[in-house]
């Protein structure tokens, strides 16, 4: 006999309702997932033990022995391997490092931390995600020092995981700038350089010839700004010959092409005239040599006109023997090279403009074309270049220096840690001090003898200013009790009309006529002075009321 425990009904429970409310009490109630085989498997518990064993019963590794017992329910082949978190993590490295390997992200830096080691950590993230990144000291990556928060990069790195924190993370080979605000402030790193090294000091500027009879001009052969020179030279002064020096004037490779075009105008304009040129005779002058450079393009963008704020152009200016004219873009365009040449001028008309100010020309020198390489020997190139960097990674994951880059990770981390651990030392030991500091200020002697006289400093305040209160009252008690008595006083009532007599040998004060005699001498005094007289007769009778 058992009873249920969910509807209190006693007796021998039933296979249904034990699919219903669950086993007997001394075996406690089945969980959700049993409830599920029963309904699926009813067959297992029939009390009688009869029927056939369903199929996954047959394949337990152990025999159910009564209708509780379910046996083993998976094999021994079934046996679950577990992973240690090294095991894993290692496991998850491998993964990334041989189907990602090296890869090209761009994003936005945050949280940039410059270690005392030269290694650089900071994140690299974009609006929904973010990824760790170091830079190693060792890694040649250009501009480095420009790196902060907020700066939109192109990075190549190896992907891997950190082991000691289980986090995947960039380790940086190369690294590109992105936008505007990285050329800007490349801008204004590289003038204050050149400001401070004295390029753009007015002393430096020299003045222009009045009259330039041949000028070198660096531009592309290709674009606007040559046409808009030429174009005002033949109309201002036909006479006027120009040396172009071709050059690409935007793009990567540029910077390097400007700067040497201007190197190669001066080497024309300053090397020896040939012996083979016939002398045109003593009194004719010689054959003219460049009088100016002028340095121009049209307008664009930050990043087209970028060709211009490189250091090898702005230093190709400076060492220049020939006066140099920049005319880099529109009006609102400035570039290194505007502060570094002898003068500046808003466009390639202007610029053409001045140099034809007194004198105009218009003949066009022969064009210098650079050579390019041919296009086999630019896939040659190619094809080198990938092999070569195919080596570099397959030397790069097989060399010792990944560990190295690991260890000085690590010692950064613990230094960091530790830094933390000193702060957080000396700031408690300071609280500490501070606490104990207060209380001794507290309990000082000297403090509490201050503290004794201010309280005796402030009891004879309010001890004097209460006895000046009392002298005070009493004062003028003493004037209220004067008044008054003043006013009850004989010569109050003497100057009201009153007199007093007195007798003239006693000077006793004569209050009732019965008191004298005739013939007797008296004494009256006034409000003023007194009188004597001498009585004649008394009347004792009183005087009549008044009305």
């Amino acid at each position: 006999m058992e009873e249920c425990e969910s509807c209190g009904e006693s007796g021998f429970l039933t296979g249904k309702h034990i699919l219903e409310h669950g086993g007997p009490p001394e075996t406690g109630r089945f969980g959700k997932t049993e409830r599920c085989l029963l309904q699926e498997r009813p067959r297992l518990f029939d009390c009688q033990g009869q029927g056939e064993a369903p199929h996954w019963h047959r394949h337990m590794g152990r025999v159910a022995k009564n209708q509780w017992d379910f046996g083993d329910l998976f094999s021994a082949e079934q046996t679950r391997r577990v992973w240690t978190v090294s095991e894993l993590t290692g496991h998850i490295r491998r993964l990334l490092e041989q189907q990602v390997g090296q890869v090209w992200v761009s994003g936005e830096i945050s949280n940039l931390r410059v270690q005392s080691s030269g290694h650089i950590y900071f994140t690299l993230k974009d609006a929904t995600a973010q990824i760790a990144c170091v830079l190693f000291r060792s890694e040649a990556a250009g501009r480095r020092d420009l790196l902060s928060d907020g700066q939109k990069v192109l990075v190549l790195g190896d992907l891997t995981v950190y082991e000691p924190r289980g986090q995947y993370q960039l380790v940086v080979r190369a690294l590109e700038f992105q936008g505007v605000g990285a050329l800007q402030l490349a801008f204004e790193q590289l003038k204050r350089k050149l400001a401070a090294e004295g390029l753009f000091a007015p002393e430096r500027k020299r003045p222009l010839p009045a009259y330039p009879r041949r000028i070198g001009l660096v531009t592309s052969p290709t674009g606007a700004a040559i046409r808009d020179v030429l174009h005002v030279a033949g109309r201002r002064n036909p006479m006027l010959e120009i040396v172009l020096a071709p050059c690409r004037v935007q793009g990567e490779g540029a910077a390097a092409e400007i700067a040497a075009a201007i190197r190669l105008l001066n080497e024309f304009a300053l090397a020896p005239v040939p012996e083979s040129v016939p002398s045109p005779g003593p009194l004719a002058e010689p054959p003219p040599r460049l009088d100016v450079i002028l340095v121009t393009r049209g307008g664009g963008s930050l990043e087209d006109l970028w060709a211009f704020n490189e250091e090898v152009v702005a230093r190709a200016i400076a060492a220049s023997a020939i006066p140099v004219v920049s005319a880099v873009g529109h009006e609102i365009d400035f570039t290194i090279s505007d502060f570094v040449a002898d003068l500046r001028a808003a466009t390639p008309s202007a610029a053409a403009e001045i140099l034809t100010e007194n004198v105009f020309v218009s003949r066009e020198f022969l064009r210098l074309l650079p050579d390019r390489l041919s296009d086999l020997a630019r896939k040659h190139l190619r094809d080198c270049r990938d092999a070569w960097e195919q080596w570099l990674t397959r030397l790069r994951r097989a060399h010792p220096r990944r560990r190295l880059e690991e260890a000085w990770q690590r010692w950064d981390e613990s230094t960091a840690r530790m830094q933390r651990a000193l702060r957080a030392y000396w700031k408690e030991r300071h609280t500490h001090w501070t606490h104990l500091v207060r209380r001794l200020q507290q309990v000082r002697p000297t403090l509490q003898i201050q503290h004794h006289r201010e309280r005796m400093g402030s009891v004879v305040l309010r001890l004097r200013d209460r006895v000046r209160h009392q002298v005070q009252h009493r004062q003028q008690r003493l004037e209220t009790a004067r008044a008054r008595l003043v006013l009850l006083g004989p010569e109050q009532v003497l100057a009201r009309g009153y007199s007093l007599t007195f007798e003239a040998g006693s000077g006793r004060l004569v209050r009732d006529a019965a008191e004298v005699r005739p013939g007797q001498q008296l004494r009256t005094r006034l409000h003023r002075g007194e009188v004597r007289s001498r009585v004649e007769a008394t009347d004792s009778t009183p005087p009549p009321a008044g009305p």
